[in-house]
């Protein structure tokens, strides 16, 4: 969230139609996958200045039933402050936010929300959620960019109600978001034992811990790009090797140079 009172341009409509969605499923499992009543939300993660603040999001994320985080621009993620929650979400990566907004939006069908205190922004305690929805929060210190505002069709801010801060943490912000919207849709609550939530069986991790793994169209691509590697590789190890069929053995390749005795 930015830091300033009126930060940005108003609601713009997103960008236009794209590459496509991005690389495959993430690293989260289907145990720990919510079991709602139709609607389903998501969040978009891009550019997030404190790396550990993603672990963090990640937790808020299967707390408040979101069915996948989107990563953009890295498929590396910190899951420092997730408390291991990161193996109960599924994470998504897309390499630009063009790709990320065609998925959201032409496949999911959802409504992008910005969080954000720009002119034209909603209130959260409006409700203001039409369906689907992906929440995109900003950059704890400079709130969201021209380019990522620009892939938002709706803003939405949370009222202060003290004189101390100017702006929310960002995972703070983002839980309030979320649990807003989880209230309204009607997501079911999780059983609860003496003082906790039940937690789920850990699921079996299908990836390493803190990268989405690369989808099947990505692997795809990868395989050619080695093979035309290696092809490559081939080829030049068989022009070294006519160039030295060529000179020559050693004592052929001195009495070339020195002259025969």
């Amino acid at each position: 969230m930015a830091e300033g009172p009126e930060a940005g341009a108003g609601a713009g409509a997103g960008a236009g139609a794209g590459a496509g969605a991005g690389a495959g499923a993430g690293a989260g499992a289907e145990a720990g996958a919510r079991a709602g009543p139709g609607l389903d939300s998501y969040l978009i993660v891009h550019n997030v200045a404190k790396k550990h603040n993603v672990g963090t999001l990640a937790r808020c994320a299967t707390a408040l039933g979101v069915r996948e985080v989107c990563l953009v621009g890295n498929r590396h993620f910190n899951t420092f402050g997730s408390q291991g929650a990161d193996a109960y979400v599924d994470f998504r990566y897309f390499a630009t936010l063009t790709e990320v907004r065609d998925y959201l939006v032409v496949e999911r069908g959802c409504t992008i929300f910005g969080v954000e205190i720009v002119d034209g922004a909603a209130s959260v305690a409006d409700d203001p959620w039409e369906g689907n929805a992906a929440f995109f929060p900003g950059n704890e210190g400079d709130g969201l960019s021209e380019q990522q505002m620009a892939i938002c069709d709706r803003f939405v801010y949370i009222p202060q109600h003290g004189p101390g801060t100017a702006s929310l943490n960002v995972a703070v912000a983002t839980s309030i978001v979320l649990h807003r919207f989880a209230a309204w849709a009607g997501f079911p609550e999780r059983e609860r034992r003496g003082h906790k939530f039940v937690v789920a069986p850990r699921p079996q991790r299908r990836a390493a811990r803190g990268v989405v793994p690369l989808s099947a169209e990505e692997r795809e691509v990868e395989r050619g790009r080695r093979a035309a590697a290696a092809a490559g590789d081939a080829a030049g190890a068989d022009w070294l090797l006519e160039e030295r069929e060529g000179a020559g053995d050693a004592s052929e390749i001195l009495t070339s140079i020195f002259g025969g005795g």
